[in-house]
């Protein structure tokens, strides 16, 4: 047994006494690279992000309008539907609860849902109580560096678990969107793309909500 699988072992066991691994997943200690379709580029000078539907003004910022926003910190654990998962994860970047309160935006009393859309079309859905809540997270940063292009630079949804908060909803990770471009706030709940092919529509880690 290498070094690295005796770390990774040592932190599964720890994490499975502390009631913090969901079931059929395990533990990595290498963030896995798993996305559909390439890699876009990223250009700051046309590069915009918009929100519209169920809010009281359609809005549309530039990446440098963007990086001015209040910005926030994360600790979570994430995990993915194909059976890995990661502790203690540090995410930085902007919350939409801090841009709904301070009033960047002004969503209608009928929003309920919120659809997230990313280059080449992708776009996953999640109710908007839980794009709300403390562990869902517009992330530019992992871990004190900038996102890589392949884990969704410059700007990616990212949804997980946090310690000692159980009451939040813990959704599998591909229910944040990498290279995020837009939120679209809906009456009515549509479903994304892994959602349309056959994923399940909440993903509940616990549940092991994984497939329709």
């Amino acid at each position: 047994m290498t070094e690295t699988e005796r770390d990774r072992r040592e932190v599964e066991e720890q994490v499975r006494r502390q009631g913090r691994l969901p079931p059929n997943q395990a533990v990595t200690v290498k963030f896995p690279v798993l996305h559909y379709g390439p890699i876009p580029v990223f250009n700051p000078e046309t590069w915009n992000f918009r929100v519209w539907g169920e809010v009281i003004e359609n809005r549309d910022w530039s990446w440098e309008e963007f990086n001015q926003f209040p910005r926030t910190s994360l600790k979570m654990d994430i995990h993915c539907v194909t059976g890995w998962s990661m502790f203690d994860t540090i995410w930085e970047g902007v919350s939409v609860a801090d841009l709904i309160n301070e009033g960047f935006i002004q969503i209608k009393p009928t929003a309920q849902y919120v659809l997230q859309h990313a280059e080449h079309g992708y776009a996953t859905n999640l109710p908007l109580e839980t794009v709300l809540a403390n562990n869902f997270i517009l992330a530019t940063h992992f871990n004190g560096q900038i996102l890589t292009p392949e884990h969704g630079f410059p700007l990616r949804g990212v949804i997980g678990s946090i310690i000692g908060q159980p009451d939040l909803k813990q959704s599998y990770f591909w229910k944040g969107a990498k290279w995020l471009r837009g939120l679209e706030f809906l009456k009515e709940d549509k479903l994304g793309f892994w959602e349309n092919a056959g994923y399940h529509n909440r993903g509940d880690v616990w549940k092991e909500e994984r497939y329709g």
